[in-house]
C-alpha cells in the first residue's frame, strides 16, 4: 500500500464529513468561477478599448446630448485623425421586451473609428450609401433570424417622428462579425441623417463624439483642448479615453471587482475555518494511528507530507467540481442570453487562478493538522486511554 492509497482512504474514511467538506469547497469555487467570469466580461470593454480612441460627451452625463455642430469643430483639432458621432436610439422590435441596442451614426467615419468591425466590402458600401440601411451584429441576426435584404421596423421608446409615430423602417443591408471573442455583436447601427430628418424634437443633436487620435501620446492634449473649446458654452464637454469611459459606465452598475473580493473573500474565510477545524479534529481522532505508523517506521516528515497532501486533495476535488459546475452553468446562461454577453465562460486564465487558489487553500487548511501529526509523540499517544 503506497502513500496515495493511505491518503485516499483517510480522506474518505468518514464519507459524510468528506462529502460536506467537499460541498463547502465546491460552493466557494462555484461562486468564484461565476463572479470572476462576469467581472471579466463586464470589463471587456475596458480591455478592448483602443488606445487612440477618445470619447467626448456632455459633462453632465451621457444622458445629455451635444449640438451636432460640435462634431465639425472637433475635427479641426490638431492631433485628431478621425471624428465620428453616436446617438442612442432606444429601440425595440415588435414588443418593448425585445430590446435592440440601436445607435444612429455617420456610417463612413463610424466604420473608420471602429476598424474591428468585420464587414464584407459590398455590405460596408451599402451601409454608407443606403439611407435606410441597418447594420446589425451576428448575435442580433441570430436572435431574430434576420438576414441581408430583410425589411425590419424598429420602434423607439424615446424618440417620436414628425408624423406622430415612433416606428422607423429599415432594410438589413450589412451584418458585422467580431474580430475578437469578447467583442459584442448584439447592436444595430443606422444612418444618422435618416434618423435625424424624421425626428419631431431634439434634431441636430448627438449623444457623443468618438475621436481617433494620430497617436495615444497626444490624447491628453487633445482632450484638454476640446474641453477648453467648449468651456463657456451651454453644453460643456468631458473628453476621456475609451477605456476610462467604459470603466465609468461599468461603475454605474457597481464595483464588480470589489463585490467579487468581498463575496468570495467571505465565502473562503468561512470555509477556511470550517475545513481547517474539521481537519484538525480528524487528525486528533487518528492520533493513535499516527503513533502506530511512527512505530512501524514512518518518519515524521513523511506523515507531515501525507496529511498536507490529504488537505490539498480535498481542496482540489471540491474546487475542480465547483469550477466545472460554474463552466456548465455559464455555458447554459450564455446560450440563453443568445450572445448578449460575449465570452461569458470560465476561461483558461480564471481556471489557472482557481487552480492556484485550490492548492493554496489546501496548504493553508492543512498546515496546522500536518504540524499536529508531525509532533505526535509515540509514548504519549499510545498511553492515552
Amino acid at each position: 500500500m503506497n502513500d496515495l492509497t493511505l491518503i485516499r482512504k483517510n480522506l474518505f474514511r468518514k464519507k459524510l464529513r468528506a462529502i460536506l467538506l467537499t460541498l463547502s469547497i465546491l460552493i466557494a469555487f462555484l461562486i468564484f468561477g461565476v463572479l470572476g467570469s462576469f467581472n471579466r466580461v463586464l470589463n471587456a470593454g475596458v480591455e478592448l478599448a483602443a488606445a487612440d480612441r477618445l470619447i467626448t460627451m456632455n459633462n453632465t452625463g451621457f444622458t445629455q446630448s451635444l449640438p451636432y455642430a460640435y462634431w465639425g469643430r472637433v475635427q479641426g483639432v490638431e492631433g485628431v485623425r478621425n471624428a465620428s458621432h453616436m446617438s442612442w436610439f432606444g429601440g425595440y422590435y415588435q414588443e418593448p421586451t425585445q430590446v435592440v441596442q440601436a445607435f444612429a451614426v455617420d456610417p463612413e467615419t463610424f466604420l473608420a473609428a471602429y476598424p474591428e468591425f468585420l464587414i464584407p466590402d459590398d455590405q460596408r458600401q451599402a451601409f454608407i450609401d443606403q439611407r435606410n440601411c441597418l447594420l446589425i451584429g451576428e448575435t442580433l441576426a441570430r436572435q431574430y433570424d434576420w438576414s441581408v435584404g430583410d425589411r425590419v421596423p424598429l420602434l423607439s421608446n424615446i424618440w417620436q417622428k414628425t408624423d406622430g409615430t415612433s416606428s422607423w423602417d429599415f432594410e438589413v443591408c450589412a451584418i458585422y462579425a467580431p474580430s475578437m471573442e469578447e467583442m459584442s455583436t448584439a447592436a444595430a447601427y443606422m444612418q444618422y441623417d435618416y434618423y435625424n430628418e424624421a425626428l419631431s424634437f431634439n434634431q441636430d443633436r448627438v449623444g457623443m463624439i468618438v475621436l481617433n487620435t494620430v497617436d495615444p501620446a497626444v490624447n491628453d492634449r487633445v482632450a484638454n483642448e476640446i474641453d477648453a473649446m467648449f468651456e463657456n458654452s451651454p453644453a460643456q464637454t468631458d473628453t476621456s479615453t475609451e477605456a476610462a469611459f467604459s470603466q465609468a459606465f461599468i461603475n454605474q452598475i457597481g464595483n464588480i471587482g470589489l463585490i467579487l473580493i468581498y463575496v468570495v473573500g467571505a465565502a473562503f474565510g468561512i470555509i477556511l475555518l470550517i475545513v481547517g477545524t474539521s481537519l484538525i479534529l480528524a487528525i486528533s481522532e487518528r492520533t493513535k494511528e499516527i503513533a502506530v505508523m511512527k512505530t512501524l517506521g514512518f518518519p515524521a516528515p513523511r506523515i507531515f507530507r501525507m496529511v498536507l497532501i490529504e488537505s490539498v486533495m480535498l481542496s482540489l476535488v471540491g474546487g475542480l467540481a465547483g469550477i466545472g459546475l460554474a463552466a456548465l452553468l455559464l455555458k447554459g446562461l450564455a446560450t440563453a442570453l443568445a450572445g448578449t454577453l460575449p465570452g461569458l465562460a470560465v476561461t483558461g486564465g480564471i481556471f489557472g487562478i482557481a487552480l492556484a487558489m485550490m492548492i493554496g487553500f489546501g496548504i493553508i487548511t492543512g498546515i496546522a493538522p500536518a504540524l499536529n501529526a508531525h509532533r505526535v509523540r509515540i509514548v504519549e499517544a499510545l498511553g492515552k486511554q
